[in-house]
């Protein structure tokens, strides 16, 4: 039998049909087996941009502030107190709820900038938290249910009732060491 150049040369080809639906099998695999790191932040509304800086001056009385410090060694002091931050969330509780006017309390936090991010958002977590449970205890007292359950108007009166006034200062000493190498560098 004589064969023709033509078939001796016949190569068996591979069946790649099911190439591209096992490809899209591990790439949906692999996009839902890997884990995303989230981001740590703190959720705060800041205030509006404006172009005219104006520095504006009130009084306050001194037992409506609260005065959180945190140290560089990551120690919290309220009003100069040293407190460790498991009881931080008590006392700030403690001084929110016991003002008559709560609209015109406030939470004076003071840095120090060599304090590690940790501790810092460590503190704010418990500041939050304390207000938090000051809106629950409000909305189970006055509504019979608890604050993640209110309806917005609710859960916007409880807010009023416990506002979140937090005011965060500059430290002094940093002021006062860019004021000296400005100084220095001057003479």
């Amino acid at each position: 039998m004589i064969r023709r150049r033509h078939d001796r040369r016949r190569v068996p080809f591979l069946n790649t049909t099911a190439t591209g639906d096992i490809s899209f099998m591990l790439l949906v695999f692999f996009l839902v087996m890997t884990s995303m790191d989230t981001d740590k932040g703190l959720l705060r509304k800041l205030p509006p941009h404006n172009d005219e800086k104006e520095e504006v001056i009130t009084d306050m009385d001194k037992r409506n502030v609260l005065q959180l410090t945190l140290t560089a060694s990551g120690e919290i002091l309220a009003d100069g107190k040293p407190v460790d931050g498991g009881s931080l969330r008590k006392e700030i509780m403690t001084f929110v709820d016991r003002k008559t006017e709560r609209r015109k309390h406030i939470i004076s936090i003071s840095v120090d900038k060599n304090a590690d991010y940790d501790s810092y958002f460590n503190m704010q977590n418990e500041i939050v938290a304390a207000y938090n449970t000051l809106r629950n205890t409000y909305s189970l007292r006055t509504f019979g249910h608890p604050y993640n359950r209110c309806t917005p108007s609710e859960k916007e009166q409880a807010t009023a009732e416990y506002p979140q006034r937090i005011a965060e200062n500059y430290p002094e000493s940093t002021a006062v060491n860019s004021h000296e190498e400005q100084k220095g560098g001057a003479e």
